[in-house]
């Protein structure tokens, strides 16, 4: 699911580097090593992967006088050939991050134009590997979700059994159901209306008998990826 990248920091040495408007994220590339021989097939290079290397973070924004933790003490940093902590954080929404080590090797204060804001850029290598990670809400607990008609769940009940969706089947004759879903942490939505832990959600209509009806189940907590289950509720054909 795409996700709007406002609201993305860029954080050096723990501080959120101020007045950031873009920040690119790391590139992987691998170097590829030349192994072709006087055998090779049909005359054909042939290669084989050889160092990783993670490129250049360049950030830009606005200069900020104010920003003595931050954009100051990048160019301290810069001076002092300084090896720090970066970090790139997207939206709460996504919980990803890319954490790296690396080095300032450029950093500029404007220009200054007659008419326009002054600029901030800095430029950081990375050295070694970054580490990119998602934190990814927990999702729904014991006894997962329950369901207001009889149904014949499979497989049975679950945060994530690995298999989705869940089957669902009722009988021909219910028309609407509810679904209560049980979370420790986060925020609970179902069919995108906010339901308590342990509530039952509003009726949810089916769709005719001998069809599926889809019903999607999101646990969302701050700063993390959101946990969705699927529920295809099979109505048995009259």
């Amino acid at each position: 699911m795409a996700k709007h990248a406002f609201g993305t920091t860029f954080t050096w040495d723990t501080v959120v580097v101020a007045e950031l408007t873009n920040i690119n994220g790391i590139e992987l590339s691998a170097a590829m090593i030349d192994v072709s021989t006087h055998q090779s097939s049909d005359t054909y290079t042939e290669t084989i992967p050889g160092m990783l290397t993670a490129g250049d973070v360049a950030i830009e924004g606005l200069f900020d006088y104010t920003d003595t933790t931050g954009q100051h003490a990048m160019i301290t940093d810069f001076n002092a050939r300084s090896l720090k902590t970066g970090i790139i954080t997207f939206p709460a929404a996504t919980g990803a991050t890319w954490t790296l080590s690396g080095y300032i090797t450029n950093i500029k204060i404007g220009d200054a134009g007659i008419d326009g804001a002054i600029p901030f850029t800095a430029t950081i290598k990375p050295t070694g590997k970054p580490t990119f990670a998602v934190a990814t809400s927990a999702g729904l607990t014991t006894p997962f979700f329950s369901m207001s008609e009889s149904a014949v769940i499979v497989p049975a009940a679950a945060n994530d059994n690995g298999v989705y969706p869940f089957i669902a089947t009722v009988l021909t004759g219910v028309t609407s159901l509810t679904v209560t879903p049980t979370a420790a942490a986060g925020v609970i939505t179902v069919d995108g209306n906010t339901v308590g832990t342990g509530v039952a959600s509003s009726a949810i209509t089916l769709d005719s008998a001998g069809t599926t009806t889809r019903i999607t189940v999101v646990v969302t907590e701050t700063s993390k990826a959101p946990k969705t289950i699927y529920i295809d509720v099979a109505r048995a054909a009259s």
